[in-house]
């Protein structure tokens, strides 16, 4: 069983992988530091995700001069997340999580500078690819919460995916409030002041990356997958244990449904997020006040994750993915019927509205990780997060055809009852119960 595996080194620590093969506490040391080095990567992450979502649209807007177009920049910056999706899922699967998700944030601090540099010189091509290229760190921000999940026991998926996700929220939170003071610093060196949360998008993505690059090591998929094959040797040294051809189907109804609960939600919260900077400026409402609504919506959905990891490993995958869909329709209602002048109901939608995508997010994360194994894992996370990001882009272009054919509450509304199809898929999950499968995910 040792062989090749207690030969195989970590790379860059040169220690043996049969430590923690032979070893729960040394699993478990492991899994604490990677979730620490995991959480400083996503509170940097998190600061750079919030430019693109506070303002994006009305950067568009501005260069554009149209509203029409001003759902693109969110299409477009998720159509790169969904390229950059697949890549991080494959370099992570081949060369390990700390190679992966550094290559992710460094490209997108890159595509944010080029967002800076479009602004300045208002070159509308530039700025289309930099947006592109940009959506790099909005994948890697997201495909970040696996990384806790690797070495995690399956009872505790959700509580590591949403330790990752939580502490997203001091960076997101802090971004778009930073907008005024962006602002400033952009206009004080003779840039447009909406390139200015792009700027600190820079800065914070390639701080990202750095952490993650210097201090994910060991790294934890290549120990999972070390475990996962001397398990799998163990149990085929067990004639009691055989392997049922049944477990595969399992596998790929658990990955169907996980990937349609996250998609559906990521339409939804994209498509009604997207608009409502440019719906709060046609009601006369300024950046300071488009910040705020933007912090507390990015605040809902992420400060949350601790409570909904606890409920989704207490409860189950699939009774979450209910409440996510209860939740976006309540979001979608009263976002469509609120008065267009008032905070306090725009807030609490857009609050509810990020509240939704979180429930969504964990829970079919959730039932991603519990249907693969180490060997196939990040690939397959990549696979699903090209979809996730697919989902974004089509629902950010088509926001802003929605709204300038119709109105904000036409879109808000399309929006809560769309998330309603969460509740079939979930029932089709479960139609014909199975043993076997992790506790959670029932």
């Amino acid at each position: 069983m040792q062989t090749a595996l207690s030969k195989e080194k970590i790379a860059g620590r040169g220690e043996s992988l049969s430590i923690y093969i032979e070893s729960p506490e040394k699993q478990h040391k492991l899994y604490r530091r990677t979730m620490a080095i995991v959480i400083a990567s996503q509170v940097f992450g998190g600061a750079g995700l919030a430019a693109g979502i506070t303002v994006g649209a009305l950067l568009a807007q501005d260069m554009l001069g149209t509203d029409s177009y001003a759902g693109v920049p969110a299409a477009l910056f998720t159509l790169g997340s969904a390229a950059a999706a697949l890549i991080v899922g494959r370099l992570s699967q081949r060369l390990g999580r700390r190679v992966g998700l550094a290559a992710g944030f460094l490209t997108g601090g890159l595509g944010a500078a080029g967002v800076v540099l479009a602004a300045v010189l208002n070159h509308v091509a530039l700025l289309f690819v930099s947006l592109l290229v940009y959506g790099a760190g909005t994948a890697t921000n997201l495909q970040a919460r696996y990384a806790g999940t690797d070495i995690a026991p399956p009872t505790k998926r959700a509580k590591a995916i949403s330790a990752a996700m939580m502490f997203t929220t001091f960076g997101a939170v802090a971004g778009p409030n930073f907008v005024n003071i962006t602002g400033s610093v952009a206009t004080s060196i003779g840039a447009p002041a909406l390139s200015g949360p792009f700027m600190l998008a820079t800065v914070a993505y390639l701080l990202a990356g750095l952490v993650l690059l210097i201090f994910l090591r060991p790294d934890p998929l290549i120990v999972a997958k070390a475990i996962a094959e001397a398990q799998q040797l163990k149990d085929s040294q067990d004639s009691t244990k055989p392997l049922h051809a049944l477990e595969a189907g399992i596998n790929k109804r658990g990955i169907i449904v996980g990937a349609s609960v996250m998609v559906l939600t990521q339409i939804v919260m994209i498509a009604i997020m997207t608009m409502t900077p440019v719906h709060m400026k046609h009601h006369g409402h300024g950046l300071g006040e488009v910040g705020l609504v933007i912090g507390i919506h990015v605040a809902a959905m992420y400060l949350p994750s601790l409570l909904t990891g606890y409920l989704v490993d207490k409860y189950g995958r699939m009774p979450m993915s209910y409440a996510s869909g209860v939740t976006l329709l309540l979001a979608g209602l009263l976002a469509a019927f609120a008065p267009g002048d008032s905070m306090v109901l725009l807030i609490l939608a857009l609050a509810l509205l990020g509240l939704g995508w979180n429930f969504g997010l964990i829970s079919g994360t959730a039932a991603i990780v519990d249907a693969t194994s180490p060997q196939i894992r990040a690939k397959t996370q990549g696979t699903v997060d090209v979809l996730i990001a697919l989902a974004g882009a089509s629902g950010g272009a088509l926001s802003g055809m929605v709204v300038a054919q119709s109105n904000y509450s036409t879109l808000s509304l399309a929006g809560g009852v769309l998330s309603l199809l969460l509740i079939p898929v979930v029932l089709w999950s479960r139609k014909k119960p199975q043993d076997g499968l992790p506790k959670g995910s029932k």
